[in-house]
């Protein structure tokens, strides 16, 4: 197994500058990380830099709230794939799920898979914010919109990644969608961990001290 690529090399603090994401693209194509994620405003530039290699580059879309209109959301997307972004993070409306509106929240995340043609689609729900139950109900609601993997966190929220909400969304989505484990993984330890319970992808900004020997 090859921790390298299982990781998404991030970078989505505020205060990140052109320079920082140059160095996190670099960083990538030595250590042969899987993606880079970044803001959308900084796709262009990521697609730039990863030219000509196999580094992919994942866009955040409704970050890191969800809570903008889907339109808006809809159009970020499109601008993500216009610049060239290979996969799609987006924050579930976790307002519209707390209300019950699930119809709503399906919707969604199937219009936004609708328009991403073999892109893939990565749906975070800050499972920091949910009871065992709703991670399982979210995970379904994903499952029957054609999400391609379902996402514990943002990294922005009260809490991260946690084993027992990556164990419940493999128990609700089995072999139909991927994990995306993300937030708080900062060691090599934890990664595998998480790779174990059944995670095929680590969003961390600490990958390259994993890579450490």
């Amino acid at each position: 197994m090859q921790l390298n690529q299982y990781i998404d090399h991030t970078l989505l603090k505020p205060t990140a500058t052109e320079k920082d994401i140059k160095l996190l693209c670099k960083e990538a194509i030595q250590y042969n990380f899987y993606a880079v994620c970044v803001n959308s405003s900084f796709v262009a530039l990521a697609v730039s830099e990863l030219q000509n290699t196999s580094v992919k580059v994942a866009a955040v879309i409704g970050f890191p709230l969800g809570a903008m209109a889907t339109e808006i959301k809809i159009a970020e997307t499109a601008y993500c794939l216009e610049q060239g972004a290979d996969e799609i993070d987006m924050v579930i409306n976790l307002g519209w799920f707390k209300s019950g509106l699930y119809s709503k929240v399906q919707d969604e995340i199937k219009n936004i898979k609708s328009m991403m043609g073999k892109a893939t689609l990565k749906v975070i729900l800050e499972t920091c914010y949910l009871s065992e139950e709703e991670i399982g109900k979210a995970c379904n609601l994903c499952l029957n919109a054609g999400a391609d993997y379902v996402k514990t966190s943002t990294g922005f929220g009260p809490e991260g990644a946690t084993l027992s909400a990556v164990k419940r969304m493999k128990d609700s989505v089995g072999n139909k969608a991927k994990i995306k484990a993300s937030g708080g993984i900062r060691d090599k330890a934890t990664a595998l961990a998480y790779i174990k319970a059944g995670a095929s992808r680590i969003g961390t900004s600490s990958g390259v001290q994993m890579m450490a020997p």
